[in-house]
């Protein structure tokens, strides 16, 4: 019997992999490796449960057990690897050796960890997983206010949603703007506008340096000197993709675990998407670039390759109070961004030297322009 197609992970990335290749493959062996239960949920979902009170069941879409019946695969859950073995073409496991003809790692990413003094830094939670929310919401069992430390993308989703949970909210961020590594001065000031308009507090240019108890809540020392009491920290300052085990077998890794077209890992038999991967200098952690490499390798897996195809794919911000899209341009493009006139809410775009758009950012009612203004993008690969 021919070895099967082993796929480490069963967030997105795994899943979705999973579901494209029995599509076209009925047949092949499947086995995913999951290091918890493998229930099916939709991570983007996490930022925005609060304020409709959901709990982490009400979130969990099939049990990994019925998902694995489903697609035919073979779930091995809560099991831990210790390491690759790729001269012999295993995972070697706290269940025993998983032999392996092809490997797909969709391993993730984990929450950055900020290096902060005080004795109430292990009571600062990130939001990354079902169990991740289970537990902020026991944080926030009789809380009255919280700390988002980080602007960006998930910090102000989840700042939004516990502002319209009741909450008091403050954001502490280092950049003059929410989301700065996305968007331009000139719609940062909007969003900021907005969301302060919201009540939400946005402490611009600060970090948070300290973290001590203080009764039941937590007292944070700012990057000025600065303290806040408040009853729970939420810490939203950005993923790095978990590469120890690629590292460890010998695989290139970079700011991901470096693939090429195909996802292919410098190991022919070794493949990779999801957040943990770099293709051609890209690491996107948002769920269409997942979908696009998870059908685009069911295919090279099915025995057809394909290389992967990035369109301009926008990302729908979910702040209702600020309602935004925002479509980056590459790391690295030539141009600047510029506002253009818009019939309605705010537009803003980033153009080449040769006035080429690469990029765009709409804010309020402009959210509705979105798909004529991505068919202008050029593909991002």
């Amino acid at each position: 019997m021919d070895s099967p197609v082993v796929v480490v992970g069963a967030g997105l990335a795994g899943t979705s992999v999973v579901r494209e290749l029995r599509k076209l493959d009925p047949e092949v062996g499947v086995v995913v490796v999951s290091a918890d239960r493998a229930d099916i949920y939709a991570k983007p979902n996490l930022s925005n449960a609060l304020a409709s009170g959901k709990e982490p069941a009400a979130l969990v879409q099939s049990s990994g057990a019925d998902w694995a019946a489903k697609n035919g695969a073979t779930l091995l859950s809560d099991t831990r690897i210790d390491r690759l073995d790729r001269d012999r073409r295993v995972l070697v496991t706290d269940r025993g050796e998983i032999a392996y003809g092809k490997l797909v790692l969709a391993v993730g990413a984990s929450p950055v960890r900020l290096a902060l003094a005080g004795d109430g830094v292990d009571r600062i939670r990130s939001v990354n997983s079902l169990a991740d929310y289970a537990g902020f919401r026991q944080d926030l069992s009789g809380a009255g206010s919280v700390a988002v430390i980080g602007g960006g993308l998930v910090g102000c989703e989840f700042a939004d949603d516990l502002r319209a949970a009741g909450l008091q909210v403050v954001v502490f961020d280092p950049g003059t703007h929410p989301l700065g590594r996305l968007i331009p001065a000139g719609i940062g000031s909007w969003m900021r506008e907005a969301l302060e308009g919201a009540g939400i507090r946005f402490v611009a240019g600060t970090g948070v340096l300290e973290a001590h108890r203080e009764g039941a809540g937590l007292r944070l020392v700012d990057t000025k000197g600065a303290t806040h009491l408040v009853d729970a920290v939420l810490s939203a300052v950005g993923l790095r993709p978990n590469l120890e085990l690629a590292r460890s077998a010998g695989l290139s890794v970079n700011r991901g675990i470096v693939v090429d077209r195909y996802l292919r890992t410098t190991d022919p038999d070794i493949h990779a998407l999801g957040d943990c991967a770099e293709v051609e200098g890209l690491v996107l952690p948002f769920v269409q670039p997942i979908l696009h490499a998870a059908r685009a390798l069911a295919k090279t897996l099915s025995g057809t390759p394909t290389e992967l195809r990035y369109p301009a794919m926008p990302v729908v911000v979910k702040t209702p109070s600020a309602p935004l899209v925002v479509c980056p341009p590459p790391i690295g493009s030539e141009g600047e961004w510029r506002e253009e006139p818009s019939g309605s809410g705010r537009v803003a775009v980033f153009r080449d030297p040769s006035s080429k758009p690469l990029g765009f950012a709409l804010a309020g009612e402009a959210t509705k322009e979105k798909g004529a203004w991505a068919a202008k993008i050029p593909d991002w690969l």
